[in-house]
């Protein structure tokens, strides 16, 4: 497990739940406005590496603080200890969060059949035939939608989120992934922040207005149950 950093408690990043934060190192995607860049290359530069037991021991002591660990990225379901690892915290006997990109729907499954996740946020970056151009990178769309289809009939509490950009999404995308997803129990639309992206350009774009993301959710809301919006 390549893990970067170690958030002691988050109130947001599990709905309902108080967190710590686990960041892991490396990406397969290469996402222009992605806020993490830090965490894409696979190998840090910068940092040293927590090593797994001081995180588990850490979690320890945090127990009874905590309900439970987020566990993001970068992307989580590249690491090759992340099945073991989880398995070690589910002993602690804390609740698990996994943010993905949804591109190993065999890790996905696993860690579902195994019930070793009690949330699973997947990022869908936007329509299937747009992946490419959107992640910066050649993608399998058969992974991208056996992992939605995990997700929807996993039995797990769950989300699926998309960062709209402006110059990158647009109102058409938002009705081809609210189809991609139709029938989904939760979907956040979230709006870009210029606060530090990988492509240095972006932080000269501005997010969305409000009335803009409103439509985005009146559009969506008539395939998914529940959508909201993170501003």
């Amino acid at each position: 497990m390549k893990i970067s950093g170690l958030q002691k408690t988050s109130l947001i990043e599990y709905p309902g739940k108080i967190v710590s934060v686990i960041f892991t190192q490396g990406c397969n995607f290469r996402c222009p406005y992605c806020h993490n860049s830090e965490l894409i290359a696979l190998e840090s530069i910068t940092e040293a590496y927590f090593p797994q037991e001081y995180v588990l021991q850490f979690l320890k002591k945090r127990k009874g603080l905590i309900d439970g660990v987020s566990i993001t990225g970068g992307e989580p379901s590249l690491q090759v200890g992340l099945y073991e690892f989880i398995k070690k915290i589910k002993a602690i006997n804390l609740q698990t969060k996994l943010d993905t990109n949804g591109s190993n729907p065999e890790l996905i499954k696993l860690l579902l059949k195994e019930n070793l996740i009690n949330y699973i946020a997947m990022d869908i970056k936007g329509p299937l035939d747009r992946y490419d151009e959107i992640t910066g990178t050649r993608i399998n769309p058969d992974n991208i939608l056996q992992s939605i289809s995990l997700i929807q009939n996993s039995g797990i509490d769950y989300e699926f989120r998309t960062t709209f950009v402006p110059g990158l999404h647009n109102l058409k995308d938002l009705e081809d992934i609210a189809l991609l997803i139709r029938g989904s129990r939760r979907y956040f639309i979230q709006n870009f922040r210029p606060n530090k992206t990988y492509d240095p350009e972006l932080m000269k774009v501005n997010g969305f207005p409000p009335g803009l993301l409103e439509e985005f959710k009146d559009k969506a809301s008539a395939f998914i149950k529940h959508v909201e919006i993170r501003d």
